[in-house]
């Protein structure tokens, strides 16, 4: 069974919700899920699993405060993840402007500096669009899965 690690950063729940019906949709189609609503870097570096990250946007751009603690080990440490799938979902408000979905982008950056290998493009959700993220979001990881397991 192959496994995917879920990386959570979530403020008023949208993107844990996102997160577990995510991975209630994958378990049904034979993969093993994660959720780490509260991350670790050891959730990573004692693991190879495709990570995905689920993530909302707080503040001016910024991760939210489960995830923040993950975030920041990730940049002082940069434990290597040469070639690890990743791909990041990001929920965010573009009446923000400029820090529409900046929390992904952080993410991105700090998992491209431990050279992982994104797959696919990120998915911002617009909560001015969509009521229910999950709705954007199960389509988007199908391929997403499709594209880091083309063989299944």
């Amino acid at each position: 069974m192959t496994d995917i690690r879920i990386l959570v950063g979530s403020v008023y729940g949208g993107a844990l919700m996102t997160a577990r019906a995510i991975k209630h949709t994958l378990e049904a189609e034979g993969y093993a899920v994660l959720v780490l609503e509260n991350p670790v870097l050891d959730d990573i570096t004692a693991d190879t699993s495709p990570l995905l990250v689920c993530t909302s946007t707080t503040g001016q751009g910024e991760v939210p405060a489960n995830l923040l603690p993950f975030y920041a080990a990730l940049r002082d440490q940069l434990p290597q993840q040469p070639g690890r799938p990743f791909g990041v979902i990001v929920l965010g408000d573009s009446s923000y402007g400029d820090t529409f979905c900046g929390a992904g982008e952080l993410m991105e950056e700090a998992l491209y500096e431990t050279a992982a290998r994104k797959v696919g493009e990120t998915l911002c959700i617009d909560a001015l669009e969509t009521l229910d993220p999950e709705d954007e979001a199960l389509p988007w990881v199908r391929e997403w899965v499709s594209a880091v397991f083309p063989q299944e």
